[in-house]
């Protein structure tokens, strides 16, 4: 009689009554480079800045951790878009509201758990030396 194998076709435990939780899925996006017209003076909105964002959502169970296709997961090139988007439809005085529509619309467009937006200017107009200064939200779906 041949004895069964130790793991089955995915790798996983075939021991009887032994439940196997679907691993939690967060992605993330660093460093994404964005031409954006945000700030608190008109001239600033006006000629603009480059921005760096920061994504993280947090995708809970994602079927993609068995079947391997990017529809049953949040595709990270949509998600650049989404948030070029929406820096792009209008200006915005403060990176919190920015950050805050960029959110709004990732928990809209994507059935997602949560979602952190963090918003950096890697020169900001300010008369003292500092590498960068950001902001950071973070949603919960409803």
């Amino acid at each position: 009689m041949e004895e069964p194998d130790e793991f089955d076709e995915l790798g996983e435990d075939d021991e009887e009554g032994e439940e196997h939780p679907e691993p939690e899925v967060t992605i993330e996006i660093s460093g994404l480079s964005l031409f954006t017209h945000v700030g608190v003076t008109a001239a600033e909105r006006e000629v603009g800045q480059r921005l760096l964002l920061d994504l993280r959502i947090d995708v809970g169970d994602s079927d993609a951790t068995v079947t391997d296709r990017l529809e049953d997961t949040v595709d990270y090139a949509q998600v650049c878009d989404v948030a070029n988007l929406v820096a792009q439809q209008r200006t915005y005085r403060t990176l919190e509201r920015l950050c805050a529509a960029i959110a709004d619309r990732l928990l809209e467009q994507y059935d997602v758990n949560a979602v952190w937006v963090k918003a950096a200017k890697p020169e900001p107009p300010i008369p003292l030396p500092v590498s960068e200064v950001s902001v950071e939200v973070w949603r919960e779906a409803e």
